[in-house]
């Protein structure tokens, strides 16, 4: 899940580049419904549907741009967008009670959500690269007062296709998620079967 506040500058511009930074929650339980329960009652709360999920990535699109007016007519002459990410992640404190079972299954899941944040960030980077590819491909405008105006609209309708990349994105997870966590625990037990990782 996401959520995404934004940040405008105008600096010098470098290139598209993602910073990522990591906090994590504790949750207990011995069984997958406690697993469960605790993920519900102490996940991060995401302002945009105002629950609880089992992790969150928070991430501010800053962007830096530079005007080139010296011809008569102005530009967009270089264009960096920057993506900080906060990825809040759950971690597992065993209980000595837990059984086997819901240490491999929580190994998928923890994988799964860590997978899933990243992914989003992934999402986010490539909408970074369009934005400053499509920032300067802008035509030069009679001022840099419109050119700045062109460069805002251009900013917007990028960030909500974002948005709604992002959206159909959890969508799809949403859908896929049994089969995916099958898959995912039928691979650790083979995995741990060949000697590969240890349960």
């Amino acid at each position: 899940m996401i959520v995404l506040p934004i940040t405008l500058c105008v600096g010098l511009a470098d290139a598209a580049s993602v910073s990522r930074s990591y906090s994590y929650f504790r949750i207990g339980g011995a069984t997958l419904s406690e697993l469960q329960d605790e993920l519900t009652a102490r996940g991060p709360t995401v302002k945009s549907t105002g629950r609880r999920h089992p992790g969150a990535t928070e991430m501010q699109f800053v962007n830096r741009l530079d005007y080139d007016g010296d011809s008569g007519k102005c530009r967009v002459s270089k264009a960096s967008v920057s993506v900080k990410a906060k990825i809040t992640l759950p971690r597992w404190t065993r209980p000595a009670g837990a059984a086997e079972d819901t240490k491999l299954i929580w190994g998928a899941l923890a994988g799964d959500i860590k997978r899933h944040e990243e992914s989003h960030v992934s999402i986010a980077r490539d909408y970074a690269r369009q934005m400053e590819e499509a920032l300067l491909a802008l035509p030069a405008q009679k001022t840099c007062a419109i050119a700045a105006d062109r460069a805002q609209e251009t900013i917007r309708r990028l960030l909500a296709a974002h948005d709604a990349a992002q959206e159909r994105f959890d969508r799809i997870e949403r859908i896929n998620f049994s089969e995916r966590m099958d898959r995912l625990i039928r691979y650790r037990i083979e995995q741990i079967e060949a000697g590969r990782i240890k349960n």
